[in-house]
């Protein structure tokens, strides 16, 4: 291939689509590799946040909560819906559509923008030459001036548990589900593991996680963490903490499987195990020897602030290099790189990062939590406000849960907000935006919120903080 190149992508998911469109934007001349092929044998855009990740899994969980409320929530609102059904093939079809539309979509952003799609694995050479190998064994070699490496992750494996993707299963097979099994192991009950497991749990499932750690969600803001535990064992998750997974059999078209707690050795069957104990950067045959790229021992690509590897205009970003593994995060540091590339000063905030976990309520968080900041020795002040006081929240009959800011004890400056709510996601993001321009939780109080809206939680969180708030007692003196 004699086609030289400003910058060359290695893949198209969220980090590398977005980087490969930004470049383009900006007047380079960009190709963008990809390795996927769907079921068919086509070419798929789009990584595993639209094809096994974040969008498939979404539309799974819309529509199980959809069923979970025609089934049992309704009726406080005077709506009886007798003998609700789920198709689950039709609810698995939907979600195959919804990720076929996403991935034309990028097909169409390339061509609009410019972009060079191409088929293959990408390797890293000396020389700023990229080694592409095509799926049927052919080789090309290409130019480029500039490499941005977005390659995503993996699920990771336990030997305990092998996966077959027939009855013990990975994240992506746990999409592919045609039936609800009637008892659902997941080991695992982190972000993956608990969206999967409150699918098929509000599909019919008895679902148990067994989580090694012996803290629930530990990135997570204490209080938020046990308050979000409650909430979802009340829903029917059976979460066993300190359960480590030693063996799992099939035996007579079942999973028998042995874990180890604090009172000594268990046994229990499942129709379907799900392994969902994190991902591992896909880093395997990426880089030559020579060519200059260096990763830890763990698989991840050795970047700085801007994502400059230790080889000259070649970079990294997403789930291969340091951070948590979220697509957002990838995204903004794909746009960050294609700027630095085209000459602009582009940088990114960390401390800025929102995390969300989509069960409902949805649990999310920015900033720092409350035992990082007493970890690092941090005067700060908090605010908190139950969603049982929000009369929105009320009126929708989703009131579980609450907000939880953190502020500088001194400065007021917002350090951190945490929730778990209705619409978390969502409402977690005007504190990012306050964050960003280093806003005081005062300059949120200040703040005229519609009401009666979700967001007033927040509003009400922040004049907490200063023991103003005025519809839940204050813990802190009001001055």
């Amino acid at each position: 291939m004699s086609d030289k190149y400003d910058v060359v992508i290695i893949g198209s998911g969220p980090a590398g689509y977005v980087a490969a469109i930004r470049a383009a934007q900006l007047g380079l001349k960009a190709a963008c590799i990809e390795k996927w092929l769907d079921s068919d044998g086509n070419s798929r855009l789009g990584g595993t946040c639209l094809n096994v990740g974040c969008i498939p899994s979404k539309a799974l969980l819309d529509s199980s909560y959809k069923y979970y409320e025609a089934a049992a929530k309704l009726d406080v609102h005077g709506i009886k819906i007798k003998g609700a059904e789920l198709d689950v093939p039709a609810m698995i079809a939907r979600k195959k559509k919804i990720v076929d539309q996403f991935a034309g979509g990028i097909a169409t952003l390339f061509k609009a923008n410019g972009v060079t799609p191409l088929v293959g694995t990408g390797k890293v050479l000396a020389g700023h030459k990229v080694e592409l190998t095509g799926h049927a064994g052919e080789v090309s070699i290409i130019d480029a001036d500039h490499i941005i490496i977005a390659s995503g992750s993996v699920p990771m494996e336990i030997p305990p548990a092998p996966i077959d993707n027939e009855l013990i299963l990975d994240s992506a097979g746990a999409l592919e589900l045609q039936e609800v099994p009637g008892r659902l192991g997941v080991i695992g009950a982190g972000v993956i593991g608990l969206e999967l497991g409150s699918v098929w749990n509000r599909c019919g499932s008895e679902v148990v996680m067994l989580e090694a750690l012996e803290e629930f969600l530990p990135m997570m803001d204490v209080l938020i963490a046990k308050e979000s535990k409650k909430i979802l064992t009340k829903q029917g998750l059976e979460i066993r903490m300190g359960a480590r997974v030693t063996h799992a059999e099939i035996k007579k078209g079942k999973v028998e499987v042995s874990f180890s707690t604090a009172d000594g050795e268990h046994t229990e069957v499942f129709d379907k195990l799900i392994v969902a104990v994190g991902r591992r950067p896909l880093s395997e045959n990426l880089l030559a020897p020579d060519s200059g790229v260096t990763m830890d021992e763990r698989g991840f690509i050795f970047v700085n602030d801007y994502c400059e590897t230790e080889a000259p205009r070649i970079y990294a970003v997403g789930d291969v290099v340091r951070g948590p593994m979220l697509a957002h995060k990838g995204s903004e540091e794909g746009v960050m790189v294609a700027e630095r590339i085209a000459g602009k000063h582009a940088q990114l905030n960390y401390d800025t990062i929102p995390s969300v976990i989509y069960t409902h309520p949805e649990i999310a968080a920015v900033g720092k939590t409350e035992q990082q900041l007493k970890a690092e020795g941090v005067a700060y002040k908090s605010g908190m406000f139950p969603f049982a006081a929000s009369g929105r929240a009320l009126a929708a009959n989703d009131a579980e849960g609450m907000v939880k800011m953190l502020a500088d004890a001194e400065s007021d400056r917002i350090l951190g907000c945490h929730i778990v709510g209705p619409s978390a996601a969502d409402l977690v993001q005007q504190i990012v935006i306050a964050m960003e321009f280093g806003a005081s939780a005062e300059d949120i109080g200040l703040t005229v919120f519609g009401h009666p809206t979700l967001s007033e939680a927040v509003h009400e969180a922040a004049l907490a903080v200063g023991g103003h708030a005025i519809h839940v007692a204050n813990r802190r003196k009001r001055k």
